[in-house]
């Protein structure tokens, strides 16, 4: 079973940065493809960054250039770390990973943005 736990999340002021954490206690994450997505109020899930297990980034084009996917490999940990932040980034972010064909997602951290 694949186990993801998000943390860094929290209530900041328009401007601000945040970075969000993901770990899996398993050494997983080198050998594989992860994204973050988020879902805000009365929104759907949509995926903000990726980065694969070669460390290619891509990103939705609304965060790119505030918005980067680091990975930790040796920490088993991938970050988002996210800059400049807006009240339209407000949402419940969550990291994901597939492996077998099975989705696995964390509980999320909820990231709230006032102006």
């Amino acid at each position: 079973q694949v186990q993801l736990v998000e943390s860094g999340g929290g209530a900041v002021q328009a401007g601000g940065s945040l970075r969000l954490s993901c770990v899996s206690p398993g050494s997983i994450f080198k050998d594989y493809f992860i994204g973050w997505y988020r879902q805000g109020p009365g929104m759907q899930r949509e995926l903000v960054a990726t980065i694969t297990y070669s460390g290619h980034a891509n990103y939705l084009d609304a965060v790119k250039g505030r918005f980067t996917i680091p990975r930790d490999n040796a920490k088993n940990t991938v970050y988002l770390q996210i800059d400049h932040l807006k009240p339209e980034d407000t949402a419940v972010y969550y990291c994901h990973i597939k492996m077998s064909d099975v989705d696995y997602w964390g509980h999320g951290t909820q990231v709230t943005v006032s102006s």
